[in-house]
């Protein structure tokens, strides 16, 4: 370029004055245009180009949710506290938390060589009161027969029968106190109501109970494939909301993974949380890969209705301005700003009434490439 400019100054010197004026004009205009396009070739070659991220707005089957958080709970009957209802030493505990146990399992033993006594000693006036009932039985028939031919008074018939009598009464009582010492004998081995998962263990074996009015809690046993998420619904959209609807749910510790659920009940009574009304919403749980645990917080999703074959555009592409929203399109590599209509929303696409067509695309975000 330097060279040019030399070569168009020395070709000045040759020609007449009368045109050395518009040599001198060209010369300048030819060192402005060489000049401003070394600027603009420089700029160029540091300038960052912009690459959009779109996406195609397509039809899409769309569903209409009520979001709300909720806790993994034991249904009821789910979760069994278990407990002594005889005092002593405990003497067996083979259990531990975490365990799995089935129903009737022996979860711990307390002594019993009282109770077996005890049991023995009323197993022998049973015996006693049996084989007297059995002897007066027999002194009645006598007594009857003979009181047939006149051969004894009646009076003491009578006095026969009564003791017969007092004798089966005494029987009686001797089974009904066998059979509770028995039973005394049963609260000794305690055993699982429910089949399930031992969560809690609050004795140790060696220590000694002593029961009162409440039963002391030995274990606590849940049957985690009884589980329900209690879900809190705002008031706003809980009239949306009825038995028998979709859900879908998460927990924290498998955030990945999606699971599935159905409105089981609606509490009639609210619930005041930070000051906003609250319904709280049971949704059904199949725990069978025995993935969740009560107290967990999940993040609900309860299909209201769904709509199928709509145009959706992705929710982060759907921007506010004032009242009126809009998206962003390409069109032949140029943003476009296209104000829209919005119909239902779920928790990734947003419906489009009107401003966008199948097909267009519509910007998500961009990147800045050198």
């Amino acid at each position: 370029m330097k060279g040019l400019i030399k070569r168009v100054g020395q070709l000045g010197t040759r020609i007449p004055m009368k045109r050395k004026f518009l040599v001198t004009s060209c010369l300048a205009l030819v060192t402005v245009v060489a000049i401003v396009w070394i600027v603009f070739a420089s700029k160029g070659s540091n300038t960052s180009r912009v690459h959009f991220k779109t996406v195609k707005a397509l039809k899409r089957d769309l569903s209409a949710t009520v979001q709300a958080t909720g806790t993994v709970k034991a249904l009821v009957g789910a979760e069994v506290k278990v407990g002594a209802r005889t005092p002593g030493k405990v003497v067996e505990l083979p259990i531990r938390v975490g365990d799995r146990v089935d129903k009737g399992q022996v979860l711990a033993r307390i002594e019993q060589e009282d109770l077996i006594s005890r049991v023995r000693l009323q197993e022998a006036i049973l015996l006693e009161s049996q084989a007297d009932e059995t002897r007066l039985g027999k002194d009645v028939e006598r007594d009857r027969l003979l009181r047939q031919s006149n051969s004894i008074p009646e009076q003491k018939l009578d006095q026969t029968e009564a003791l017969y009598a007092m004798a089966k009464a005494r029987r009686l009582k001797s089974e009904a106190e066998l059979e509770l010492v028995r039973t005394q004998l049963s609260y000794a081995t305690i055993t699982a109501p429910i089949g399930g998962t031992v969560a809690e263990v609050s004795t140790i074996q060696g220590e000694t109970v002593i029961t009162g009015m409440n039963a002391p809690t030995f274990v606590k046993i849940i049957d985690l494939n009884r589980l329900e998420v209690l879900a809190y619904v705002d008031e706003n959209d809980i009239g949306r909301v009825a038995v028998g609807q979709d859900a879908i749910f998460s927990v924290s510790a498998h955030p990945s993974t999606e699971l599935k659920g159905k409105v089981t009940a609606i509490y009639p009574s609210g619930a005041i949380q930070d000051n906003v009304v609250y319904y709280i919403t049971s949704v059904s749980v199949d725990n069978s890969e025995g993935k969740l645990r009560p107290e967990m917080t999940a993040n609900v999703l309860i299909f209201l209705d769904q709509r199928k074959g709509v145009l959706t555009v992705a929710n982060k592409a759907v921007q506010r301005e004032g009242n009126r929203k809009f998206v962003m399109l390409l069109n032949r590599g140029v943003p476009e700003k296209r104000y829209v209509e919005v119909g239902w929303k779920d928790q990734s696409y947003t419906e489009i009434l009107e401003g966008v067509r199948e097909g267009d695309l519509v910007i998500i975000g961009y990147n800045s490439q050198k």
